[in-house]
């Protein structure tokens, strides 16, 4: 044979190169000995060819790789299952898992089974905790998300004292907008803007007619035109003596000054807490007496007299001071006149009201210019 139509390999001819492709089983020769080099043409027509017997290159199982599991040649792995499935009409594939026929796995059936291995029932997770004691009872796991990136900027924020109260004012500014637009009320369906409006008129006509009934109005005062001062008398006459004197020269006398008041105006009794007042000397400005009466209650639209006690006292340099002059010569003897007519007195009284109902004081004042002296110094008087 030619050259060139020769085979290179030298293992399909069953020439002395590898045997195999697996490096494990690979014949290698002992040290020192030396295979004989023979023509390749000679193993292709003559596998036992050689001085010692050796298989077919091409059709020994050293020409390829061992897998692992032999098979066998006739029937391979479905004859075997069948073999011990029984025949191929009982076979069932499913039998392992439904029970329905014989099992082909017994690994986990026992010999006294007949295959069948019954789950036990699932017992409710609430019964479980009742039966497990409470030292041994289940540990509640409690999971709380960490702040991660998964936080956006603005959730951290509105977690933030400024952002609770950011969140607040927005609410409150769009609460004010919803009601102003009449779209909610301040308590629920309640209180919206339009019936909001009628109560609060309505409120306020109700308390106007309260006030108007209830609310006290200051009086007006007038005088006795006769006798304006009239004699002090128990036990207020008792307390304050009459002087009048020259050196030094002062006068002191006891008195009550006749009032009428007017509480037309009003729809309640009308009730003084402290009625004070002060009479002035009409000439010199000088303050010459004062009184005061403490809590009375007098009748509403009527016209009721009070009384008001008031002690005279003046202290001057001396007998020629014009105020002590004037209310000298008004309170002496009438036989001293050769007409036996005593001159007025001139005077101006302030009275101040503290009236209950009323948080402010008012006050009224009035003047008179010929009223009787309240008493009558004897003759052989200074």
């Amino acid at each position: 044979m030619d050259f060139d139509r020769k085979s290179a390999v030298s293992s399909f001819y069953g020439a002395p190169g590898r045997r195999s492709v697996d490096a494990l089983n690979a014949d290698f020769p002992a040290p020192g000995q030396e295979r004989a080099r023979r023509d390749s043409s000679s193993s292709f027509f003559n596998p036992n060819y050689g001085a010692r017997p050796t298989p077919s290159a091409g059709y020994n199982r050293s020409s390829y790789f061992h897998p692992g599991r032999e098979e066998p040649v006739k029937g391979g792995l479905h004859d075997e299952e069948e073999a011990l499935a029984g025949p191929a009409d009982s076979w069932d594939v499913y039998a392992d898992f439904n029970n329905a026929g014989p099992r082909y796995s017994a690994a986990f059936v026992s010999n006294n089974s007949s295959g069948y291995r019954e789950i036990p029932a699932s017992t409710p997770k609430y019964e479980e905790d009742l039966a497990t004691p409470a030292t041994n009872g289940p540990v509640e796991m409690v999971t709380v998300p960490a702040l991660g990136p998964e936080w956006k900027k603005d959730e951290l924020k509105a977690m933030t004292k400024t952002g609770k109260r950011e969140r607040k004012a927005e609410s409150r500014k769009q609460f004010w907008k919803d009601w102003n637009r009449g779209e909610r009320g301040l308590c629920g369906p309640y209180f919206t803007r339009r019936f909001t409006a009628f109560f609060m008129f309505g409120l306020c006509c109700a308390i106007a007619l309260v006030l108007a009934f209830t609310i006290p109005r200051v009086p007006s005062f007038a005088f006795n035109s006769d006798e304006p001062l009239l004699n002090a008398t128990s036990p207020f006459n008792e307390t304050v003596p009459t002087i009048f004197s020259r050196a030094p020269a002062n006068f002191s006398f006891p008195s009550l000054v006749d009032l009428q008041a007017n509480t037309g105006s009003n729809f309640l009794p009308l009730t003084f807490t402290k009625l004070s007042g002060q009479v002035f000397d009409l000439d010199t400005g000088m303050l010459v007496g004062t009184g005061s009466l403490g809590h009375t209650t007098v009748p509403a639209k009527a016209f009721p007299e009070i009384k008001l006690p008031m002690n005279f006292t003046y202290v001057a340099t001396n007998d020629s001071d014009i105020t002590w002059n004037n209310w000298y010569n008004a309170c002496k003897n009438t036989a001293l006149y050769a007409n036996g007519t005593r001159p007025g007195l001139k005077f101006r009284l302030v009275l101040d009201m503290n009236i209950f109902g009323l948080a402010s004081h008012p006050t009224a004042s009035t003047q008179i210019t010929d009223a009787p002296c309240p008493i009558e110094l004897p003759q052989n008087s200074v």
